[in-house]
């Protein structure tokens, strides 16, 4: 079974944030984001979806245009690459 996941490079202390103190941290396991380590944050398709019902002013928002998905962390915007993860 194939699982897609949305990866980005947002640093230490933002990963750490994301994955511990954002509004989507708070909710199931599925539906939060996951800190890798080495600065990477990972989404699988729930937690993108949950993100994407952030709004703009909140930590680990996604926004979706023609260069590409990103989370937002402040004000500063990662770009998220789809990895396919065999389950």
């Amino acid at each position: 079974m194939q699982n897609r996941w949305f990866v980005a490079v947002v640093g230490a202390d933002n990963a750490a944030l994301l994955a511990t103190e954002s509004r989507t941290a708070m909710l199931a396991r599925e539906y939060r984001p996951k800190d890798l380590g080495d600065g990477r944050i990972a989404l699988s398709e729930l937690a993108l979806g949950a993100s994407r019902e952030l709004g703009e002013e909140e930590d680990g928002a996604i926004t979706e245009d023609g260069e590409g998905l990103r989370i937002w962390v402040g004000d500063d915007g990662y770009e998220l690459d789809v990895t396919d993860i065999s389950a």
